[in-house]
């Protein structure tokens, strides 16, 4: 059984026990440590963000350790738990734990602290240098939600659930929206998008199911979303409702993985590999480097892609015009050329 095999199995011990999970290691081994406030376990971004580290792990020779589930209240503690145990490096992915990894790293210069989704001034705001943001490009990652949404919508109206209001997920919502306005005004349509709702907690799938069934009642028919454990709560109701109508007129498009087959309203993903920018980060380490500054991914250096199309729901042109929209994000065209992204 593989390592992603066997931390799905061991999950839900961890719910129930602060404890570190980790494996035994030489002692010339470096070690990497990843605390999350979701399951590892949810099929959304818990999940995603583990695997990327067992990825990069796995590359690097590195072991690996890490908490799910934990409460924003355990935040630092955890992390403690982990420095004083001697890991090399802190993964955590989300900028919800940007005050906790800054404090932590304020108190243990000599670990390394990479913060997945960080904010581009936070390495800087790190007083020993030890904090570096992992920063996938939040605009591009909206885009490739918005332009097939724009694409697929057949109501005019789509929807977007976050987790919790950060600037990153502000980003997404942003991108999602203009894409979608600008793919529909090719395509003869006109788009309107939901304000934006927030669970403020990953993990609560029935909000996803609250939130998905409102929208719907708004005359939502596409979904994007940024908040994990909600989504597949999410993604629940709209294939409930699909199925009550006897067939599949509301769609999803998931993230930060391939999800294409978990549910039936997934119509395709927006893929993030964040697997590069840790082994990155963990070069940096063995190299005596880490630390104080911003690494970016985006389309243009293949940590962002789009996943593949649900063929069965998507139409043979919508998939063609898709597949350029994304060839003109990636030359830098799309719409017009005009839109600011972040730096690569």
């Amino acid at each position: 059984m593989n390592r992603k095999l066997i931390a799905m199995v061991v999950t839900g011990a961890m719910i129930a026990s602060m404890a570190p999970t980790f494996t035994a290691h030489a002692d010339d081994t470096r070690t990497v440590a990843m605390i999350c406030d979701s399951s590892i376990s949810d099929g959304g971004w818990g999940m995603a963000c583990y695997n990327a580290m067992i990825d990069a792990a796995e590359k690097t020779g590195w072991e690996t350790m890490y908490s799910d589930s934990i409460a924003q209240s355990a935040y630092y503690d955890t992390i403690v738990s982990y420095c004083d145990l001697d890991v090399d490096m802190i993964y955590a992915p989300g900028n919800q734990y940007t005050d906790a990894v800054l404090q932590a790293a304020e108190e243990y210069p000599d670990i390394a602290f990479a913060l997945l989704n960080g904010g581009a001034d936070t390495p800087e705001k790190a007083v020993n240098g030890n904090v570096s943001s992992l920063l996938p490009n939040a605009t591009q990652i909206g885009w490739i939600a918005g332009a097939l949404a724009g694409l697929m919508s057949e109501s005019g109206t789509i929807a977007f659930i976050g987790g919790m209001e950060l600037d990153t997920t502000l980003a997404k919502y942003a991108g999602y929206g203009e894409a979608a306005a600008f793919v529909a005004e090719e395509n003869g349509k006109t788009i309107s998008v939901l304000d934006p709702v927030y669970s403020g907690d990953f993990s609560a799938s029935d909000k996803g199911l609250e939130f998905a069934k409102a929208m719907m009642d708004q005359g939502a028919d596409v979904f994007f979303g940024d908040a994990s454990a909600v989504d597949s709560g999410a993604r629940q109701a709209i294939d409930e409702a699909n199925e009550a109508n006897g067939a599949i007129k509301v769609y999803d498009i998931a993230q930060p993985a391939d999800l294409l087959g978990q549910n039936d309203c997934v119509i395709g993903s927006q893929v993030t590999d964040n697997s590069v920018l840790i082994e990155l980060s963990m070069k940096a380490v063995e190299e005596g480097t880490f630390g104080g500054e911003t690494l970016y991914g985006t389309l243009q250096n293949g940590v962002l892609s789009a996943g593949e199309l649900n063929k069965d729901v998507v139409p043979e042109d919508v998939q063609a015009k898709y597949a350029e929209y994304i060839q003109q994000m990636v030359d830098g065209t799309f719409m017009g050329g005009a839109a600011e992204t972040e730096a690569e």
